[in-house]
């Protein structure tokens, strides 16, 4: 196998990979130096691939235990299957623009980081473009890594050592209160991470925020919302985003520790289908700094129930 090549996404963060066939068994050996690349660059791009199921599944594996969002509604037996983000329904139509799903769709073009409200919450996205549109349907990332770096410390000192409470719903009423009843959206309790994540592999910190943040300790709902809208327009400047608009084939991935996303608009009549999987945080990324105890310091629990959750998710 050939070398493969590496080119910034922008001066701030992210690489783009070439010469690197990540259907080729071979590839796998070379998992430690894209898990380097990931921890130093938070977001890698692969472009020209021929990823079927499998592969994506077997991908994500390398980076550590599979999300399952569905876990508790599968029946005996059936196979987890590699969720979709699209607006085709199984008949192959396409939703309408006002559909419940389709406005669950524009709810993720808030900037977020996945799986804030879960028990664990994500390390990476696996993004696959499947079905692509004319225009629009982008996907932005914007590095709460590089934006913490450059932050003035009059803001980081409103955040810093504080927990913020995440909520699915609450994400989901900003675009529809209709849409935030569904029990999807409400099956996770409110979740607290620290705001700031560190990478254990090069000690960087990162701003953990989304739009399912709620609460900010010590503040109240209003105070929270200007905190967290202020720290969210600092992180989302241009100098700290990309852009990516999809082709078919093309593979992104992102440290969702240090990365947020959103998608953006495109014509709703026309087909746009990704196939994504998330993997989910282990101690070794960082995860016991993220939890926090009525002192602000992870919990001997917290670990215990890290190692369950890891144990029972791996697959």
């Amino acid at each position: 196998m050939s070398a493969f090549t590496t080119r910034p996404l922008t001066p701030a963060f992210g690489v783009e990979i070439t010469g690197l066939d990540l259907a080729d068994p071979e590839s796998d050996s070379l998992f430690p130096h894209l898990r380097a690349l990931f921890e130093e660059h938070s977001a890698l791009l692969f472009r020209n691939q021929s990823l079927d199921d499998a592969h994506h599944l077997a991908l994500a594996k390398q980076f550590g235990p599979i999300e399952d969002r569905n876990a508790d509604s599968r029946k005996p037996g059936e196979a987890f299957e590699i969720p979709r983000v699209t607006n085709v329904r199984a008949d192959g139509s396409v939703t309408e623009a006002m559909d419940l799903h389709t406005l669950h769709l524009k709810a993720n073009m808030l900037w977020h980081s996945d799986s804030t409200f879960m028990p664990v919450p994500a390390l990476t996205n696996i993004l696959i473009a499947r079905v692509v549109t004319t225009e629009g349907g982008a996907t932005e990332l914007a590095s709460t890594r590089a934006a913490w770096a450059e932050m003035p410390e009059t803001l980081k000192v409103r955040i810093r050592g504080r927990g913020i409470r995440h909520h699915y719903a609450h994400s989901r009423a900003r675009i529809s209160p209709e849409l935030a009843k569904l029990e999807m959206f409400n099956k996770w309790p409110e979740t607290r991470w620290n705001a700031v994540w560190s990478n254990p592999v090069n000690g960087r910190e990162a701003l953990y925020i989304a739009s399912h943040a709620r609460l900010v300790d010590g503040l109240d709902e209003t105070e929270s919302q200007a905190l967290l809208d202020d720290l969210m327009d600092f992180c989302t400047q241009p100098r700290f985003v990309y852009a990516h608009q999809w082709q078919v084939g093309d593979v992104l991935l992102w440290d969702q520790r240090a990365v947020m996303h959103r998608g953006t608009p495109w014509p709703y009549d026309q087909p746009r289908t990704l196939s994504s999987i998330c993997t989910s945080a282990t101690p070794a990324d960082g995860l016991h700094s993220l939890r926090m105890s009525a002192g602000q310091t992870a919990s001997a629990d917290a670990r215990t129930q890290d190692q369950k959750h890891n144990k029972e998710i791996t697959t």
